[in-house]
């Protein structure tokens, strides 16, 4: 008898008991694991995986419900939650439970995003969420559309990639800040084009006199790279002015927008993102500012034109007759081929919410920041780095060495006590605190505040 499908007329009977499996061991999981993360450090995890799992390819299988059932928990007694509130030093949200039934969906009926026949429903699912995101980011733009991608680093590399393709007799110049993420100049080197230039960042942002400066002695094609919402800090460059420094250079923009953009969907927070829509690209990650699982990322042009060098043809997936014909043609939507439709989750999850329900989640991470500054801001033992512009906050103990940042980030790490992030900024290791749980409340932001501070205050 071969193994039980997730499809089909009898899949749904066969998966359910499955899924109450899976969800008693990721209960089980979460209580063994007792905190944000596992304590112990990688050895002692590593030991308890591999002690728990056995033999990875046993010649004898177990079952579904056994496999499942230990290594499932494994997976959760082991995991770093998103969804603690001392689980908060990346950029990784705790994804919302609609979304995470979304997904489920996908991962059963496992369609993919390279031809119709595929995925026929899905098609028209991403085809009308992408251009209503698009609009959020180009207002008053009716062609304005958006690929879905794994993340900030694939949209930024097809911005790369589709302003080297509008500018085909000379080799791009890239422009960007030493705050740029690496996917920048990682993206350079894959694509074939030249270093960037890299505009120093003192105060954490772009000067738009720098970039034009930098703009004044390139004579090839150029790009200039911003940022919104900067992975260390959360710094959101000065838009407009770059626009301008720019376009008076000849240049194009890209905005490399994955954290901060999603502040779109606030009323509020929305005007710190003013001169996005000029950009000839924007990167966006709702996997970070969106609460979605991993992953969901996306990148918007102004005109679907724009996305033309991306078109390619494959006759078992976009025969030109089928295309003439009516099907739509989904190989240009990607570098990738093989596609999840990572679209249902975030559609659920709009028409769930709405943007008036995400705007207030939105809302409610940025005042968190806000919080959590007064509360380095107030306490005698702990220096605040700057206001958050978004949801990052940097803060160290008053007087301590960078060594000591960092040997009290990994010790906290290794308790399972606390996750914090490091960044660096004037010159020293700041503890890093990046809140996307909306549940967070006071006492959590205050008890993190306690574990970083230790036996330093009767001294």
């Amino acid at each position: 008898m071969p193994p039980h499908l997730a499809g089909g007329v009898e899949g749904i009977g066969r998966l359910r008991p499955l899924l109450d499996t899976v969800l008693d061991a990721l209960d089980q999981g979460a209580a063994a694991r007792g905190g944000p993360l596992p304590a112990g450090g990688p050895e002692e995890v590593a030991q308890r995986v591999r002690e728990a799992c056995g033999e990875p390819v046993p010649d004898t299988g177990e079952g579904a419900e056994a496999a499942l059932r230990t290594l499932v928990r494994a997976l959760a007694e082991g995991a770093a939650d998103p969804a603690d509130p001392l689980c908060a030093a990346h950029l990784h949200a705790p994804p919302l439970a609609a979304a995470v039934a979304a997904d489920l969906a996908v991962s059963t009926l496992n369609p993919s995003m390279d031809s119709w026949d595929q995925a026929p429903a899905a098609t028209e699912i991403e085809a009308a969420t992408v251009e209503a995101l698009a609009a959020l980011v180009f207002p008053g733009r009716p062609q304005a559309d958006a690929l879905v991608t794994t993340g900030g680093t694939e949209s930024n590399q097809l911005g790369l990639l589709l302003a080297r393709e509008r500018h085909p007799a000379a080799p791009l110049q890239v422009v960007c800040g030493a705050n740029a993420h690496h996917s920048i100049q990682r993206s350079a080197w894959v694509l074939g084009l030249p270093d960037p230039v890299v505009v120093p960042t003192p105060n954490g942002t772009l000067d738009p006199a720098a970039v034009a400066q930098a703009l004044a002695g390139i004579y090839d094609p150029a790009l200039v790279v911003a940022t919104a919402g900067t992975t260390d800090t959360g710094a959101i460059d000065p838009l407009p002015e770059l626009a301008q420094a720019a376009a008076a250079h000849g240049a194009e923009l890209h905005i490399d927008a994955a954290y901060g953009g999603p502040l779109l969907l606030s009323h509020r927070e929305a005007p710190k993102l003013h001169g996005l829509d000029r950009a000839a690209s924007v990167t966006l990650d709702l996997h970070k500012i969106g609460w979605q699982p991993v992953a969901a990322g996306l990148l918007a042009v102004p005109d679907t034109a724009a996305l033309h060098p991306l078109d390619h043809r494959a006759d078992y997936l976009n025969a030109a007759d089928d295309t003439e014909a009516g099907l739509p043609d989904l190989l240009g939507r990607s570098l990738r081929t093989t596609r999840r439709p990572d679209i249902l989750k975030i559609a659920v999850t709009l028409k769930a919410l709405g943007r008036e329900g995400l705007g207030a989640l939105v809302d409610t991470i940025c005042d968190q920041a806000q919080l959590l500054a007064d509360l380095v801001d107030q306490h005698p033992a702990l220096d605040l780095y700057a206001r958050p512009t978004i949801s990052t906050v940097l803060f160290r103990p008053t007087g301590a060495t960078d060594d000591h940042v960092a040997s009290l980030r990994r010790r906290l790490m290794h308790q399972g006590r606390a996750v914090l992030g490091r960044a660096t900024a004037d010159g020293h290791l700041w503890l890093k605190v990046t809140l996307l749980n909306p549940r967070t409340r006071t006492k959590d932001l205050a008890a993190l505040l306690a574990l970083t501070t230790e036996g330093r205050m009767s001294r």
